[in-house]
């Protein structure tokens, strides 16, 4: 049996982005979809934020911060959003450790599922080095995290 990957939902098409789009689909994450390995969820979904919603960011970009509480999660509306974020994480961390799972492909980026950048929470397009959430609480307990950008690194990991 082929290991399990977990995906960001907009990954895979679909429309639960903030503004309520998608940023996939992409043919090697619904290739492992069609083989029935994939796992998907949007952790801002599964943790409570409506779609559409008001865009959010870490101030500091930092999702380790959050998950330490030392940051919170805001909106570009000023709501702190940490505990819907936080929940998401979680959950995300659960579906990993039920069904296996040693690599994600996530959303670039994100303040939840970035894995190499995140927004620096100025809401001025400024990113900077930093994991989002998820991402951050999945990469510390051991799982390889991807972005849509490294599928081909992704799909190597995978068949190790």
């Amino acid at each position: 049996m082929k290991s399990k990957v977990l995906v960001s939902r907009c990954l895979l098409g679909h429309r639960v982005r903030y503004d309520a789009g998608a940023s996939g689909p992409y043919p090697q994450l619904l290739e492992w979809q069609a083989q029935g390995r994939v796992i998907a969820l949007c952790p801002e979904v599964a943790g409570g934020l409506p779609t559409p919603r008001a865009a959010a960011e870490i101030p500091g970009g930092q999702g380790i911060e959050v998950l330490s509480g030392k940051v919170p999660v805001i909106t570009t509306d000023g709501d702190d959003v940490t505990e819907a974020f936080v929940s998401g994480a979680r959950q995300a961390l659960a579906l990993v450790q039920k069904h296996g799972i040693r690599v994600a492909i996530l959303k670039a980026n994100s303040p939840s599922c970035g894995n190499r950048l995140t927004y620096d929470g100025s809401f001025s397009a400024t990113k900077v080095a930093g994991q989002g959430v998820t991402a951050a609480l999945l990469s510390e307990a051991g799982v390889q995290v991807f972005s849509e950008l490294e599928l081909e690194d992704a799909a190597k990991a995978l068949e190790q």
